[in-house]
């Protein structure tokens, strides 16, 4: 695998603030060897990981809709909306989403 990189070297750096001036990255081409994938083999720990991780994902959304819940539905019979929006969700990225980034 080759990966092409833009990265400033010290010289550079310095070069630039003599200068005043922004510094210039060089190119650096970089290559590794890979020899296995994580879902190559049919490797399973890839998916056990995203299991969990999605399970948990679940479980953190399901928690913060119900202090949502709670927080609307008082005891009072008044709704709450001021405080539900003082709660934040973030959006719910479970679906594949470690496998996406194994």
């Amino acid at each position: 695998m080759v990966r092409d990189d833009l990265r400033y070297s010290a010289h550079s750096l310095a070069e630039a603030a003599r200068e005043s001036r922004r510094p210039r990255p060089r190119g650096v081409r970089r290559t590794v060897a890979v020899y296995s994938f994580p879902r190559y083999n049919r490797d399973r720990s890839v998916g056990r990981w995203s299991a969990v991780e999605e399970r948990r994902a679940r479980q953190r959304l399901r928690t913060r809709t119900g202090t949502i819940r709670g927080l609307v539905n008082s005891g009072t019979g008044e709704l709450a909306l001021e405080a539900a929006d003082a709660v934040d969700v973030p959006p719910a990225r479970h679906r594949r989403g470690s496998l996406w980034l194994a």
